[in-house]
C-alpha cells in the first residue's frame, strides 16, 4: 500500500506480543480472535509469546493462526525476522528488537500498559489492539494516521 508522503509498505505477516498486547494473563477475548480471523484471511498472523501464563496453545487451537513460543527478546527478533517484511505488535521490553525491524511497528498500551522503549521503537501507538487490528484491514485507517 501506497501511503501518501510516507512511502510504500509490503508486509505479508503480522507478528503479535500475546500479554498485554492481544489478551490479559494469557486470555485473549473473542472479539480479538474475530479480528485476527479477518486478519488471517490477509497475511499470515503470528503470536510469538514466552507463554507466561500457559495459554499459548489453549488461546488459538483451531484459528488460522500460527504459534511461536520464545524465550526472550533476542529470540522473538530472530524468529520474526523468517516473516519478513511483517507488521510488529507489541507493548514490552521483549518486543523491541521485533518492533524495530519491523516494516511497520504498533504500539499497544493497554491495561498492562507498555514500555518506553516498546513505545520508542513503534511508528503507531494505540490504546487497545483492536485499533491496530482494524487499521490493518481497512487501509484507509493507515492512511489517514501516516500521511504526511
Amino acid at each position: 500500500m501506497e501511503i501518501p508522503g510516507y512511502g510504500k509498505l509490503e508486509f505479508s505477516a503480522v507478528l503479535f506480543d500475546l500479554n498485554g498486547t492481544l489478551g490479559k494473563e494469557g486470555k485473549v477475548p473473542e472479539d480479538v480472535k474475530e479480528l485476527l480471523v479477518k486478519l488471517a484471511d490477509q497475511y499470515t498472523v503470528v503470536v510469538l509469546s514466552a507463554d507466561t501464563f500457559g495459554t499459548l496453545e489453549r488461546e488459538f487451537k483451531g484459528l488460522p493462526i500460527r504459534i511461536e513460543r520464545v524465550s526472550s527478546g533476542a529470540e522473538k527478533a530472530e524468529i520474526a525476522d523468517g516473516y519478513a517484511p511483517y507488521v510488529a505488535v507489541g507493548n514490552g521490553n521483549n518486543d523491541v528488537a521485533m518492533l524495530e525491524k519491523a516494516e511497520l511497528a504498533f504500539c499497544v498500551i493497554g491495561n498492562e500498559g507498555a514500555t518506553v522503549d516498546a513505545l520508542l521503537a513503534s511508528d503507531i501507538v494505540v490504546r487497545d489492539v483492536k485499533d491496530a487490528i482494524e487499521m490493518l484491514l481497512d487501509e484507509r485507517k493507515l492512511i489517514a494516521t501516516l500521511r504526511r
